[in-house]
């Protein structure tokens, strides 16, 4: 039995009024369906994993009142209709027997309007309005807000709530004196700054008795200059304590914390070792969080005293029934978040419906479904990257009967280079479930097999799909054929020497892919922690206030890298939101010089020339040992006109399409969709 592989992991949790079925929180993460009326989607999201066995599902955050909204219009609970319209949410969520909290969230300072509240009149970095500060009446009808959301949440059939009191936000806000520059009762010492926490805590367990679960969201390593100090934390926990709370769960870093917490080059369970320092403080159920992606890597935490339960939010998104899976003993069909953050937290800060980049069904549940065919076809499917592979597997879940050609020995396209990036080791799970996927839903996998046209007349498909990918674009660069110069594919899958000195020409995803590769020559500091904290550092906040060294040891690169782009601005600005800012950080860090608004010259024995600007201003030369074009990419199409001539309905997907960077999300999308209708 697969619980016998996970004993801590799947064994039961009492809390006294209430008993968890198993130690594996689904965290609160905001989807965009908890702003208008999307109740029914909401619904249909939580449903599909609690009948995947969470043991206690946590909603994205509602705000007690207007001020306190992430957002113009973000969701809110303060009125008894609001209320109303939760119960299909909830109803929906225990007709699976599952249990669901709602997680209370103020935005504080980092509310994107202009109606912000806060402890003082100070900005945030993330934002552009100043906050008004509060009076002490106003804090006190923040407190009452909190604690009639709470009851109302309690009216609308959630087992409990979760207030969330880290990352920045309003309570964390009053904690830390940088953001709090009050005189009154809810400032000063410390003692006073953190009143505020444990009333709200205090007066909600008052207003909804005994057998509601209260969970309080504690920042545990703020991660910001003069954030709290270790012996401050531990104060709020045992206050939160004695105030009513039922279970404390870790929150890691302010939202303007410079230091990455859950992207895919954070080692797993980074943070658990922040939560193992708590464990013998308080006697509640603590929970531990961030970058736990695998129930093993969960198991290992739980067995090593960290916590008591796990939070996994963008895993549970990725696939819902995770737990399932883990406890009948088929974690290798589990579909493994990679922590990119491009379709969840990217489409939230940019105002769009959350998604996920392996499982685009993730809160679209009622729009995007895999339904049996009514018709059963065969399908041939022409390349193995993601749009091709997620297409395949639709179809053949769908009941088709599917021939999938690749030309390389091996399925995953470019998700094979991908993975050899340091920080980018999940794609190798990600690849290992899609081939366990193939061999579940019997999609015939032809390896080393370049077809033509011909090949593919006389075999009787109804359709053809090509994802056939990309192909390196020409830069025409006047010397270009010099041995100095390599492409990223030498670099990446063929992994030619490159010395010492290094231009790369393109600074997209690509680009930056390839200078992270060479940075490290094969060595992943997210493969050692200790490593990785003191690059980032990040210490013990018992040393330091905030859990950040007051000096960083930088690291020394292993080549001298110069990365180039025609365009001025930023390097990486299309990266991501929340990604884009930790890349070009990794980079610095290792001296790599950026430099824009270029053209490229010539490549020669001194090594790259290049000019500035429209009017190629300055030549220069770049001596480096390598030229590494990352120059972009064109779509790889050539099956399609032949294909069409001979009569065959073809359907171009992923980088036979569309050629762009980072471009995996919407080949998955694109090839799921298709083939969900075909």
């Amino acid at each position: 039995m697969a619980s016998s592989r996970y004993p801590n992991l799947f064994a039961p949790l009492d809390l006294g009024f209430t008993t968890l079925k198993n130690r594996v929180l689904m965290g609160s993460m905001h989807t965009g369906l908890e702003d208008g009326n999307k109740h029914d989607r909401l619904a249909a999201y939580f449903a599909e994993r609690a009948r995947g066995d969470v043991g206690l599902i946590v909603t994205g955050g509602y705000a007690p009142n207007r001020v306190g909204g992430v957002k113009p219009f973000a969701g809110k609970l303060s009125t008894r209709s609001e209320a109303k319209k939760h119960q299909q949410v909830t109803s929906a969520v225990h007709a699976e027997n599952g249990k669901i909290a709602m997680q209370i969230l103020h935005a504080g300072r980092y509310a994107y309007h202009p109606f912000a509240v806060a402890p003082s009149k100070i900005r945030s970095p993330i934002t552009p309005f100043t906050p008004r500060a509060l009076s002490t009446r106003g804090v006190e009808k923040q407190i009452g807000d909190f604690v009639r959301c709470a009851q109302l949440a309690r009216e609308a059939g959630y087992d409990g709530i979760e207030i969330m009191g880290s990352e920045g936000y309003f309570i964390n806000e009053f904690l830390v004196k940088h953001t709090n520059q009050r005189t009154d009762q809810w400032g000063g010492d410390y003692t006073q700054r953190m009143r505020l926490p444990v009333e709200i805590v205090e007066r909600t367990r008052e207003a909804v008795g005994s057998d509601f679960i209260i969970i309080y969201r504690l920042s545990m390593i703020d991660l910001i200059p003069d954030g709290s100090s270790w012996e401050e934390t531990v104060m709020l926990a045992k206050a939160i304590e004695s105030a009513g709370a039922t279970i404390i769960n870790t929150g890691i870093g302010w939202h303007e914390a410079r230091v990455p917490t859950i992207a895919t080059s954070v080692p797993r369970g980074a943070f658990a070792w922040v939560t193992k320092k708590m464990k013998s403080e308080i006697s509640i159920p603590l929970v531990t969080s961030n970058r736990i992606n695998l129930p093993g890597t969960a198991e290992e935490i739980l067995a090593d005293g960290c916590a008591d339960m796990v939070s996994m939010a963008r895993p549970l998104l990725a696939d819902p029934e995770f737990v399932r899976k883990a406890h009948e003993g088929r974690a290798d069909e589990i579909n493994v978040c990679i922590a990119c953050n491009q379709a969840c937290l990217d489409h939230t800060f940019a105002n769009k419906m959350s998604s996920c980049l392996v499982n685009p069904r993730a809160c679209h549940e009622t729009e995007l479904n895999y339904i049996e065919a009514p018709t059963k076809r065969k399908f041939a499917v022409v390349g193995s990257g993601p749009a091709g592979i997620s297409s395949a597997l639709v179809l053949a879940e769908r009941g088709h009967n599917v021939d999938m050609y690749e030309a390389a020995s091996q399925v995953g396209g470019q998700l094979n280079m991908a993975r050899m990036i340091p920080g980018k080791e999940e794609f190798h799970e990600m690849l290992d479930y899609f081939r366990r996927q193939i061999e579940l839903k019997d999609v015939h996998v032809h390896l080393d097999t370049r077809v033509t046209a011909e090949d593919l007349t006389d075999k009787g498909y109804d359709e053809v799909i090509i994802a056939t990918g990309v192909t390196p674009r020409d830069p025409n660069i006047d010397g270009q054929d010099h041995p100095k110069v390599l492409s990223y594919i030498d670099v990446l899958r063929d992994h030619a020497p490159v010395g010492k000195r290094v231009a790369i020409i393109g600074a997209g995803g690509i680009g930056f892919d390839v200078a992270e590769f060479l940075l490290h020559d094969g060595h992943s500091p997210t493969m050692n922690l200790d490593e990785w904290l003191a690059e980032w550092g990040v210490v013990d906040p018992a040393e330091a206030r905030g859990g950040l060294a007051r000096e960083r040891t930088q690291p020394r690169p292993v080549r001298e890298i110069t990365l180039l782009q025609r365009k001025a601005g930023k390097h990486g600005a299309n990266l991501g939101k929340t990604t884009g800012w930790i890349h070009r950080a990794a980079l610095k860090m290792h001296q790599v010089q950026m430099i824009g608004d270029v053209n490229y010259e010539r490549i020669g024995d001194e090594g790259l020339l290049i000019s500035y600007g429209e009017k190629r201003e300055n030549p220069t030369w770049i001596d480096v040992d390598n030229v590494v074009m990352c120059a972009g990419q064109v779509p790889l199409r050539e099956l399609q006109e032949p294909l069409q001539a001979a009569g065959i309905k073809t359907h171009l997907i992923g980088g036979a399409d569309i050629a762009s960077e980072l471009d995996a999300k919407r080949a998955i999308d694109q090839g799921s969709r298709l083939a969900a209708g075909l």
